[in-house]
C-alpha cells in the first residue's frame, strides 16, 4: 500500500446530515485550537477498572449534529495516559494535547463531543474499551459566532454514560438541561477552545470537520523538527505539472462498453419512464484534481473528453442504444482522447500527492429524427451524470518525465470523489493482468516543462504502434479483442484553467436529477442561442474547474497532419551557461624558494627555536630546490624508525604588490590544516609583529613575525614563531603502514589555510611538498619554505543570450583570478629517534606484498585448542584450562543474576523484619553459640550443615553450567569449524583507488561443485569481466591464469563458478570505496590551546585519529548451501592525496552549480592533441553520494569539464567532499584528487551604480547571551559598515546593522560580510553580498599623455558648472585612487556657477593606457555627472 492509499483509507470521514447539506448552503469555514490539558474527578474511578489492569486513559473528540441527532466527520483519539494519584487529591489524568480542526457550518447545534474512554486488560488478556462519561463543547453562539472557552479552574462538566446517549430522540436542545442526562459529581475536563486564524493558509491540505493533533504531518506542509506544527503552518513549494496526450481505452471496445452502460441504464430506468424514447450519451467527462490523501488541494479541473474517431472528423457525435443484431466493433476511434493540455499548478513532490481522475458520462433522451440526438442539444433538457471509472497516480516525487499507463477502478469501493461508480466487470475467472485491462485503462504523457509541448500526427490508428510501458514487474497481456492504443491528437493551444464551457453544460446543473425526463423538442431553432450563450461563456472568463471543450478551435485541416518520424526532440549540442572555471595546477612562474643566507641568518637572529637531533647536534639542513633521490627501500631499512615530524610557523610577508591594501592586512592570523591521519590542526592566533628596520637583524619592511598570543591578550615573551609536533613510530603505526606513511610523505602536499584571526576571513592558501622532509638514511633533517599564500577570486557567472548558447565555442570559460596576498615562512623538519619497546610483544612479519591470497597459508585464522577461547592466537593445539564464568561472559552474567535475586531476596527478608522478631533471632543464636562451645558434637553437626548447604548450591551451578553448555555445544563446534576454513587478509586502502587481489580457491571434495560467492558488504566485489580482470593483472604484474566467461550470475546478482574435483581457481576481487563520512561543519574561530614546554609526549595534545576498522566477510558456499572456504577481509583507510583544493562561498540552502574545466592532459606522456584515442576520456566519482557529478566528451582536442551539482546547507555551514577524476574507464587508480569546501551564507543582493554610495541594512538578532561584536568585510574599500568599531549585541535582541556600498568597477562581484564576537572570536553571522554594479553614463571625456616612470606625477585641472539655480554641494570620487588625487574632495558651488576641480596624477611604472573616472555626487551621495580622463603614458 503507498503513500496515498495509507493515508486516504485511513482519514475516511462520515458525511454530514444529508437535511444539513440541502438546507444550508456552505460557508467560510472557522478555525479551531483546543487544548486539552487533564481530566481529574470521579470519572476516573469507576468499580469495574479495579479488577483489571494496565488502565490506562483516552480523550476522544467527535463532531455532532444536535438538531438531526447525527455524527459526522472524523473521530480523533489522544495517545493513552496512566492515572496519578495523589493522597488527598482526586484522581488526574494529564494529556497536554492541541488539537486543530476547522469548519463550514456555523450553526449553534454543531458541538464538539469529549469523550473519557478508559483502556484495560481483562484477566484473559483481552483488550476492553470502557467510557468513563462525555463532555459538550459549544463551537457557536446563538449568533453563529466562535465561541471562546478557557476552562482552567472549574472544567468542563462530564456527562454520565456513553456519548451514544445524545442519540436518543427524546433528547431535544438545549443538551445540558435535558433530563435524561446526568451530570458526574467532581468530575471535569480542563480545556481551552478559541479560534486559531493561522490555520487558514492549509485549509486546502485539511479537509474540515477531520481534527487533527500537533504533530501530525500534513502532506504539503513543511515539518519543524520541534513545537507545534500548526502554530505557524509553512507550505512546501508547489510546481507545475503538465498532462497531455490523454487516452482512455475502455474493455472491450468503446461501443460495446457503451452499449452495455446505457442497456444497463434504461432497464434501471423502466420503459415508463422513458415513455418510448431512449437514452444516449450526450458528454463524456473527465475530472482531474491533486489530492493529497486527505482532500483535493484544489476543485478538481472538469474536461471534455471525444471519441477519437468523431474528433477525426472534426466534430462530436453522440452514441444511442440501437438494436443491432450483427454489429461488429470497430478496430478504429476506440479511444477517448483529450485534445488539450491540462496544468497543475498545485502540485508538490511528497509522497501522499497523487492525481486523481475520475470518468464521468453525462446522458439525455434521445428524440431527433428515428431516435437520433441533434447536433445541439437543447439548454432545457434535463441530463443524467454517473460516475464510470476513476483512476489514482502517485508520480515518484524526483519524476520530470515519463508516459503513464493507469488501470481504471469501478465498483463498490472507496473513492476521493465519494460518488458511487459504475460496476466492473466480473473477475471470477480473469488474472489479476486481465483484471487490470478489463476495467479499462487510462493513458497519458506528463511533464514538469512548460516547453516540452508535443502534438502527435494524425493518422490511421492501423498503421501507428505505441509501445506502452508495463504497470508492473508483469506486464498485463490485453485481450485480442481489444484495440491497439492509437496516438491522440494533441491541441497546439495551452490552457491552465480550459477554455470555458462546453454546450451541455449549459443545460446540465447538478440538481437537475428527474425521474421523468421530458421529450426534447426537436429542430435547429436554438442553434444560434446556443452559440451565442456559448460564446459569452467563454469571453466571461475561464474559472478553476471549467470544462476544457476545444471544438470551436479544431478543424479538420489542422489536425490531420502528416505522421513524422521527428516527434521525438533530439537533443542539440549545448553549452552550459554556468561557464566553466579552470582548474589551476601548481603555480610554474613562482615556485617555492628558499631562502638565501642572508635570510637564514636573519631568522635564526630572530630568537627561533633551534632543532636538534637525537645526538643533541643541530639538524641537517636541506636546500627545497635540490632534486630528491627517493629511495623506498632505503628509508624502510633505517634503524631510526620513530619519526619525529616538527612544523615550525615563522615569519610571514606581504608581497610589493599587495603594500597599498593595508586596510585588508591582518593583525592576526591563525592555520588550519591536517597531516596525514591526525585530526584537523585549527593552532591558536598568532600576533603579526612587524621587524623595525633599525633592529639588529630586521627583515625587509612588510616582513611579520609571528608571535604567540597569551589568554589575556598580551603577547608572550618566549621564542617567536609556533611549533607543531607529530611522533609517528611503529607503535602508531599499524603493521605494513610504514610503507603507506613513506609514500605519503614522497606524494603529498600538504595544503595549509591562512585565516584572519580577527574577523575569520580566508587570507589565502599555501601548499608545501612533504617530499623534502625524506631523510633517506640521516639522522635528522630541515627544509625552510618560502610559500606563496594564494587567494582564488570566482568570478561570477556571466549571462548568456540565447544565440551564443547553440554556437560552438560562444561562451567562453572564465578562469580563476590568483591573487598573491603573501609568502609564509615555514620550517619543516623530521628528526629521526630509536624505537624502544615499553613492553614485550611478539614480532610479526610485514605483510606480504603479494596479490594473491591463499586458502591454507599462514594467515589462517585456525589454532587449535578450547571451543571457549579468549586467546585469539594459541601456541599450537595446547590451551591453558580456565574457569568456564571467565571464559563466557553470557554464563558468567547467569550466575551472577542468581546471586543477586539470592541476596536481594535476603536484604528484603531482613528489611521487612520486625524489632521482636529480629531479637527472638539474636537469643536463638546466642543460645545455639552457647551450646556449640560446650561440645564438639554441635560444632560438628554445624560444619556438616554449611558444608551441605554448599554442596547444593554448587551442584545447581554445575547443573546451570551443564545445560548452557549443551545449548552452545552445537554453536561452539560449528564455529570452531568455521575457523579451519578460514582465511584472513588485510588491505590498506585509500578514497578511490582500487585494491585489487586474487583469492585461491580449492575445492576440497572429489566431486564437482558450483560455488557461490557472498560478500556482505557491496565496497568489495567480485571481478567478473575479463577485460577488468586482465587489466588490473598488468597493473599489478600480478602472473596467474585467466580464464573467460569464468562467472555467470545468479538471480540476486551473486557471482557463481564451477569447480573441479580438488581443483584450485584463482577469484579476482576489487575493493574501493567512494563514500566517505562527512559532517556539515560550523565554521570555528581558532582553539586558544596552551603549549607547555618541556611535555615528554611530544604529540600533545595532537592525538591521531584511530581509523575505524573494516571487516567484510566472503563465503563460497558450495550447491548443499554449506561452506567451503570463508574469506574475512580487514580493510584499514588510509589518507588519500588531494591535488587541488577548490572553496567555494554560496547562498544557503541553494544549489551550487558549477562547471570546472580539467587541465590540459596533452602534456601527459603518449597523448595527442585531436587525434582521436590520443586524448583519454575522463572519469569522475564524488565521495558524498547526494552530489551530482558528471563530465563528458566533447571530441577530440576540445577541453572537458567536470560538472557539480551541490545542495547547500544553513548558514554557516561549510560541506566537504573530494572528487576523484580517472584516465582509465576501470577507475583503478585516480590521476587527481580534489578536495571541496562550500561556505553557505547568507545572500544578500544589491544592485548598484559604481562611484555611488549605496545604503542598506541587514538585522541583527542577538544569541542568548549578551556579546560585544564587530562586522568585518573582504572589501572594505568598497563596503562600509555602520556601527564600524565594537558594539554590544543585547541577547535575544534585534539590532540593525547599515551597510554603505561604493563599488569601483561594474559588473557583478562578491564581498563576504563576517559578524565575529571579539572576545571569544567566535563567528555571530555571515552574509555573501552579491553585487550587480553597472557604470553610469559618461557625461564628459578628456585625453591627456603623461611620461611614464618614476617622476613627481602631473598637476591637471578641469571645471564644473552647477546646472541648478540654487546652491548645492558636490562630492568628488574615482575609481583609480592609485592613480588620481583631488585637491578636495568636496566642493560647494552657487547656481549656475563654474569651478575648477584640481587633479594631481601620480606617475606610472610603465607604458600604456589606464581610463579613469571621476564621479561628481550630490550631497546624498548620488551621481550626478561623471567624467572619463583617458591617460597615455608614453
Amino acid at each position: 500500500m503507498g503513500e496515498w492509499q495509507r493515508i486516504f483509507v485511513q482519514n475516511l470521514t462520515v458525511p454530514q446530515h444529508s437535511q444539513r447539506r440541502r438546507h444550508f448552503p456552505p460557508r467560510e469555514s472557522t478555525a479551531f485550537q483546543c487544548v486539552l490539558k487533564s481530566v481529574e474527578g470521579n470519572a476516573l474511578k469507576l468499580k469495574v477498572l479495579d479488577e483489571m489492569s494496565d488502565v490506562e486513559f483516552q480523550l476522544r473528540l467527535s463532531f455532532f449534529d444536535v438538531a438531526y441527532h447525527h455524527f459526522f466527520g472524523k473521530t480523533w483519539r489522544s495517545a493513552t495516559r496512566p492515572r496519578k494519584a495523589v493522597p488527598g487529591h482526586p484522581p488526574t489524568v494529564v494529556f497536554h494535547e492541541t488539537v486543530y480542526f476547522h469548519t463550514s457550518l456555523d450553526h449553534p447545534s454543531i458541538v464538539m463531543v469529549v469523550e473519557v474512554v478508559a483502556t484495560a486488560r481483562r484477566r484473559d488478556g483481552t483488550q476492553l474499551d470502557i467510557s468513563c462519561g462525555f463532555g459538550i463543547l459549544h463551537l457557536f453562539n446563538s449568533k453563529s459566532e466562535p465561541t471562546s472557552l478557557i476552562l482552567n479552574d472549574k472544567g468542563l462538566s462530564l456527562y454520565h454514560g456513553t456519548p451514544r446517549a445524545l442519540l436518543h430522540p427524546l433528547l431535544h436542545e438545549p443538551t445540558e438541561k435535558n433530563k435524561y442526562l446526568m451530570m458526574m459529581d467532581s468530575s471535569h475536563l480542563q480545556c481551552i477552545l478559541e479560534p486559531h486564524p493561522s490555520l487558514e493558509a492549509v485549509y486546502h491540505l485539511l479537509p474540515e470537520n477531520t481534527p487533527v493533533s500537533s504533530l501530525q504531518r500534513i502532506p504539503g506542509m513543511l515539518a519543524v523538527h520541534e513545537g507545534d506544527l500548526f502554530q505557524k503552518p509553512r507550505l512546501m513549494k508547489t510546481v507545475t505539472w503538465y498532462l497531455e496526450k490523454l487516452s482512455i481505452h475502455l474493455y472491450p471496445s468503446l461501443e460495446r462498453f457503451e452499449e452495455e452502460l446505457l442497456e444497463l441504464l434504461m432497464s434501471d430506468q423502466g420503459n415508463s419512464a422513458l415513455d418510448g424514447n431512449t437514452l444516449a450519451v450526450q458528454e463524456r467527462r473527465l475530472h482531474v484534481g491533486v489530492h493529497n490523501g486527505l482532500c483535493f488541494v484544489q476543485p478538481p479541473q472538469v474536461v471534455v473528453v471525444v471519441p477519437e474517431s468523431e474528433m477525426a472528423r472534426g466534430r462530436t457525435g453522440s452514441l444511442h442504444r440501437k438494436h443491432r443484431a450483427n454489429t461488429k466493433p470497430s478496430s478504429e476511434g476506440q479511444a477517448l482522447v483529450l485534445r488539450s493540455r491540462i496544468h497543475l499548478t498545485e502540485m508538490v513532490r511528497h509522497p501522499a500527492f497523487g492525481v486523481v481522475l475520475q470518468l464521468e458520462y453525462v446522458f439525455s433522451v434521445a428524440s431527433g429524427p428515428d431516435g437520433k440526438t441533434p447536433s445541439v442539444t437543447s439548454l432545457t433538457t434535463p441530463a443524467y451524470m454517473h460516475s464510470i471509472r476513476w483512476a489514482v497516480w502517485n508520480p515518484l516525487p524526483d519524476a520530470t518525465s515519463s508516459h503513464v499507463v493507469l488501470p481504471l477502478q469501478g465498483g463498490a469501493q472507496h473513492n476521493p470523489n465519494h460518488t458511487l461508480v459504475y460496476k466492473t466487470p466480473p473477475a471470477t475467472m480473469s488474472s489479476e493482468e486481465v483484471k487490470q485491462v478489463e476495467s479499462g485503462t487510462i493513458h497519458f504523457h506528463f511533464s514538469t516543462s512548460s516547453n516540452e509541448q508535443l502534438v502527435a500526427a494524425a493518422k490511421p490508428s492501423s498503421n501507428i504502434k505505441e509501445e506502452t510501458p508495463p504497470l508492473s514487474k508483469n506486464p498485463p497481456v490485453p485481450s485480442p479483442s481489444s484495440p491497439p492504443s492509437p496516438k491522440m491528437l494533441v491541441s497546439t493551444q495551452d490552457y491552465s484553467q480550459g477554455p470555458g464551457l462546453s454546450i451541455s453544460q449549459l443545460s446540465v446543473s447538478p440538481g437537475s436529477h428527474s425521474s421523468k425526463p421530458p421529450l426534447q423538442p426537436s429542430g435547429g431553432a436554438l442553434l444560434s442561442q446556443s452559440s451565442e450563450a456559448l460564446r459569452q461563456v467563454q469571453e466571461q472568463g475561464n474559472p478553476r474547474g471549467a470544462i476544457t471543450h476545444l471544438e470551436s478551435d479544431l478543424s479538420y485541416s489542422s489536425l490531420v497532419q502528416e505522421s513524422s518520424s521527428a516527434d521525438q526532440l533530439q537533443e542539440l549540442p549545448f553549452t552550459p551557461v554556468h561557464v566553466p572555471i579552470m582548474a589551476l595546477g601548481p603555480r610554474k612562474g613562482s615556485p617555492s624558494t628558499g631562502l638565501t643566507r642572508a635570510s637564514l641568518a636573519r631568522l635564526q637572529a630572530s630568537g627561533f627555536p633551534e632543532l636538534l637531533d637525537c645526538n643533541k647536534e643541530p639538524v641537517q639542513m636541506v636546500d627545497p630546490s635540490d632534486p630528491l633521490n627517493f629511495n623506498p627501500q632505503r628509508e624502510e631499512a633505517d634503524l631510526l624508525q620513530n619519526n619525529e615530524i616538527i612544523l615550525q610557523f615563522l615569519a610571514f610577508t606581504r608581497t610589493a604588490e599587495d603594500s597599498t591594501a593595508s586596510e585588508m592586512w591582518p593583525k592576526t592570523i591563525y592555520f588550519t590544516f591536517q597531516f596525514y591521519r591526525f585530526p584537523l590542526v585549527i593552532t591558536p592566533r598568532l600576533q603579526l609583529v612587524k621587524v623595525e628596520p633599525s633592529g639588529t637583524a630586521p627583515f625587509v619592511s612588510s616582513s611579520h613575525i609571528l608571535v604567540q598570543i597569551k589568554e589575556d591578550g598580551t603577547l608572550s615573551c618566549g621564542s617567536p614563531g609556533f611549533q607543531l609536533k607529530y611522533m609517528v613510530d611503529p607503535g602508531f603505526l599499524k603493521p605494513g603502514e610504514r610503507r603507506c606513511f613513506i609514500h605519503y610523505l614522497a606524494e603529498h602536499t600538504l595544503q595549509i589555510d591562512v585565516w584572519d584571526g580577527d574577523s575569520l576571513l580566508l587570507v589565502g592558501s599555501a601548499a608545501v611538498k612533504l617530499k623534502h622532509s625524506l631523510r633517506q638514511g640521516r639522522p635528522a633533517i630541515q627544509v625552510h619554505h618560502e610559500l606563496e599564500v594564494v587567494t582564488m577570486e570566482y568570478k561570477q557567472d556571466a549571462t548568456v543570450m540565447t544565440g551564443e548558447v547553440l554556437k560552438h565555442g560562444g561562451v567562453k570559460p572564465i578562469g580563476v583570478h590568483a591573487v598573491v596576498r603573501g609568502r609564509l615562512h615555514l620550517s619543516l623538519a623530521n628528526i629521526g629517534h630509536p624505537w624502544e619497546q615499553k613492553q614485550r610483544k611478539p614480532l610479526s612479519l610485514p605483510p606480504s606484498r603479494s596479490r594473491i591470497v591463499l586458502s591454507h597459508g599462514g594467515t589462517s585464522g585456525f589454532h587449535g585448542g578450547s571451543l571457549l577461547s579468549l586467546s585469539a592466537h594459541g601456541v599450537g593445539n595446547v590451551c591453558q584450562a580456565q574457569k568456564l564464568a571467565d571464559v563466557d561472559s553470557e554464563l558468567a552474567a547467569m550466575l551472577f543474576s542468581r546471586l543477586q535475586e539470592v541476596s536481594a531476596a535476603f536484604q528484603h527478608t531482613s528489611h521487612e523484619a520486625s524489632i521482636t522478631r529480629r531479637r527472638k533471632l539474636e537469643r536463638m543464636l546466642s543460645v545455639r553459640r552457647r551450646e556449640s562451645q560446650e561440645g564438639d558434637t554441635g560444632k560438628k553437626a554445624s560444619l556438616i550443615m554449611g558444608r551441605h548447604e554448599d554442596r547444593i548450591r554448587h551442584s545447581r551451578d554445575l547443573q546451570i553450567i551443564e545445560a548452557y553448555r549443551e545449548r552452545i555445544k552445537a554453536e561452539s563446534i560449528t564455529s570452531m569449524l568455521s575457523k579451519a576454513i578460514t582465511t584472513r587478509h588485510t588491505l590498506y586502502a585509500s578514497f578511490g583507488t582500487a585494491e585489487f587481489f586474487e583469492f585461491a580457491l580449492k575445492n576440497p571434495y572429489s566431486v564437482q561443485h558450483t560455488v557461490t560467492i557472498e560478500i556482505d558488504n557491496p565496497e568489495l566485489s567480485v571481478i567478473v569481466d575479463a577485460r577488468e580482470w586482465r587489466h588490473f593483472k598488468e597493473l599489478t604484474q600480478t602472473v596467474t591464469p585467466l580464464e573467460e566467461d569464468m562467472f555467470h550470475l545468479h538471480d540476486n546478482l551473486m557471482p557463481r563458478v564451477y569447480l573441479r574435483p580438488k581443483e584450485t581457481v584463482h577469484i579476482p576481487f576489487k575493493y574501493q570505496a567512494f563514500c566517505l563520512e562527512h559532517a556539515a561543519t560550523m565554521q570555528q574561530g581558532a582553539m586558544e590551546l596552551a603549549f607547555s614546554e618541556g611535555k615528554e609526549e611530544p604529540t600533545a595534545p595532537w592525538k591521531a585519529s584511530s581509523t575505524q576498522t573494516k571487516h567484510i566477510k566472503v563465503s563460497f558456499m558450495a550447491s548443499d548451501s554449506k561452506p567451503i572456504a570463508i574469506l574475512r577481509v580487514n580493510v584499514e583507510s588510509q589518507p588519500h592525496v588531494v591535488d587541488q583544493t577548490f572553496r567555494f562561498y554560496h547562498p544557503e540552502l541553494t544549489f551550487l552549480k558549477k562547471s570546472i574545466r580539467l587541465p590540459p592532459w596533452h602534456t601527459l606522456p603518449g597523448a595527442l592533441v585531436g587525434v582521436p584515442g590520443g586524448e583519454p576520456e575522463m572519469f569522475v566519482r564524488c565521495s558524498d553520494p547526494n552530489i551530482i557529478c558528471e563530465t563528458k566528451k566533447m571530441g577530440p582536442g576540445e577541453p572537458q569539464d567536470v560538472f557539480l551539482k551541490v545542495a547547500g546547507g544553513p548558514s554557516p555551514q561549510i560541506k566537504r567532499f573530494f572528487l576523484s577524476i580517472y584516465t582509465d574507464p576501470w577507475l583503478a587508480t585516480p590521476t587527481q584528487i580534489w578536495q571541496f569546501y562550500l561556505h553557505s551564507l547568507q545572500r544578500v543582493d544589491i544592485s548598484c551604480v559604481t562611484g555611488q554610495l549605496t545604503r542598506l541594512s541587514l538585522v541583527l538578532r542577538g544569541t542568548q547571551a549578551i556579546r560585544k561584536v564587530k562586522a568585518y568585510t573582504s572589501h572594505p574599500q568598497e563596503l562600509k559598515v555602520d556601527p564600524e568599531g565594537i558594539f554590544i549585541l543585547p541577547a535575544n535582541g534585534v539590532q540593525d546593522l547599515h551597510l554603505g556600498v561604493r563599488p569601483q568597477s561594474a559588473g557583478s562581484q562578491f564581498i563576504y560580510l563576517n559578524l565575529v564576537d571579539v572576545e571569544y572570536h567566535q563567528l555571530v553571522s555571515s552574509w555573501l553580498v552579491c553585487m550587480s554594479c553597472r557604470q553610469p553614463l559618461i557625461s564628459k571625456a578628456f585625453e591627456i599623455v603623461l611620461p611614464p616612470g618614476g617622476g613627481k606625477g602631473s598637476n591637471k585641472r578641469i571645471t564644473y558648472t552647477n546646472p541648478y539655480p540654487s546652491r548645492r554641494i558636490y562630492f568628488l570620487h574615482t575609481n583609480r585612487l592609485d592613480l588620481l588625487q583631488f585637491k578636495e574632495d568636496s566642493f560647494e558651488i552657487g547656481g549656475g556657477e563654474t569651478y575648477t576641480i584640481g587633479l594631481r596624477f601620480a606617475p606610472s611604472q610603465g607604458a600604456g593606457e589606464e581610463e579613469i573616472l571621476i564621479y561628481i555626487n550630490d550631497h546624498e551621495d548620488k551621481n550626478e555627472e561623471t567624467f572619463c580622463v583617458k591617460v597615455t603614458y608614453q
